[in-house]
């Protein structure tokens, strides 16, 4: 039972627990209003009148009173009770095994992401394996090729003073001919004469 002061709204049991020595006998002396007084505020801080709980078909009943015979029909506090706090061990084992399914996934994905590096790694490495044979196969083609040039060298040195020669030759064959044309035309001179 909530007993509502102009200002105060509080439980009895918690004011008395609260208060100690002369305050909790003051208090339990001003708990002790009559019931009438206490229906009286009821009903005006709810709005509602002490006549028209009839006139209105609709109103709930009021909230049943417990009497305690001893005092004469004095109302008596029921005791608040709080919800059940969650067993602390349960939520401790419940929060261990999250952390321990998020941090397993965390590491999971560190796995896989030092997989996949490994992987790539060895992709590279195979490329790298197969650029180097590449290279050692143009290294040995080059060389093959220098050594067949170096072969045709002197071929090519032949090549070049038989060029030489011709160019030579021809040079001669033109002094030849103009040598020629004019013992032709001496020789129609003499003639003529």
């Amino acid at each position: 039972m909530r007993v509502t002061w102009p200002a105060v709204s509080c439980d009895r049991e918690e004011v008395k627990m609260a208060a100690t020595g002369q305050e909790a006998a003051a208090m339990d002396s001003i708990s002790r209003v009559p019931p009438s007084v206490l229906q009286l505020r009821n009903d005006a801080d709810t709005g509602e009148h002490p006549g028209h709980e009839e006139a209105s078909g609709n109103v709930a009943p009021a909230p049943k009173r417990s009497t305690n015979n001893n005092d004469g029909g004095v109302e008596t506090a029921e005791e608040a009770t709080e919800p059940a706090e969650p067993d602390i061990n349960e939520l401790c084992k419940d929060m261990f095994e999250k952390m321990a399914v998020f941090l397993q996934g965390e590491l999971t994905a560190t796995c896989e992401d030092y997989k996949l590096l490994e992987n790539m790694n060895k992709l590279t490495s195979l490329k790298y394996m197969e650029m180097k044979d590449i290279s050692i196969n143009i290294s040995r083609n080059l060389q093959d090729l220098n050594q067949k040039y170096a072969s045709l060298q002197p071929y090519l040195d032949q090549i070049n003073q038989i060029e030489e020669q011709v160019t030579a030759l021809e040079q001669a064959a033109y002094k030849l001919d103009t040598y020629s044309k004019k013992l032709e035309a001496k020789f129609k001179k003499l003639e003529k004469r």
